[in-house]
């Protein structure tokens, strides 16, 4: 999909355990053209089978948003709802994991959600806007407009997910 991509991250092991570098500033201005990121979030979830979103930010708002899971692993989901995009309303799913150190890197325009594969699975997002409350929006994880393959049963969706409409036939996007 035209602007999502997958970084590889690299971890260096030896007895001691494991380091790896979640950011350098020199490497996001190369990829993304912004080195610059308001808000760093973390996400816990306890459960398998956990489905937090589909979220978005409208614009002016809109925000990239790099996600990186460093423990347990996810099935991390972005959906392109730019309304000119060739891509509208098509979705692309990647595993991530504290193992495989990928980072999904999710452009302005996308919603985005993940389900939870193994327990104890925590995520660290960069956000290259703050949080705006007024300017959030959802889909539904559940949507059959979309008809997301989720891997497992979805459990423990919260009551925000699920009050988020169904994508309607005049949906236009962002």
């Amino acid at each position: 999909m035209p602007g999502l991509s997958i970084l590889q991250g690299k971890a260096n092991s030896d007895n001691r355990g494991e380091f790896s570098r979640l950011f350098c500033a020199k490497e996001m201005l190369t990829i993304l053209g912004t080195n610059s990121f308001a808000q760093v979030n973390r996400s816990l979830s306890h459960e398998s089978g956990v489905i937090r979103g589909l979220h978005f930010q409208r614009p002016p708002h809109a925000e990239i948003k790099l996600v990186r899971c460093i423990r347990g692993r996810v099935w991390d989901v972005a959906v392109d709802l730019r309304e000119d995009s060739p891509t509208f309303l098509k979705w692309y799913a990647e595993e991530l994991s504290g193992h495989n150190h990928k980072v999904m890197v999710i452009p302005e325009g996308f919603a985005h959600g993940f389900q939870v594969l193994d327990k104890e699975s925590e995520l660290i997002y960069f956000h290259s806007k703050p949080y705006q409350p007024f300017a959030e929006g959802g889909l539904r994880y559940d949507d059959p407009a979309l008809t997301i393959n989720w891997p497992l049963p979805a459990r423990n969706v919260s009551n925000r997910d699920l009050s988020f409409p169904f994508i309607s036939e005049g949906f236009t996007g962002l």
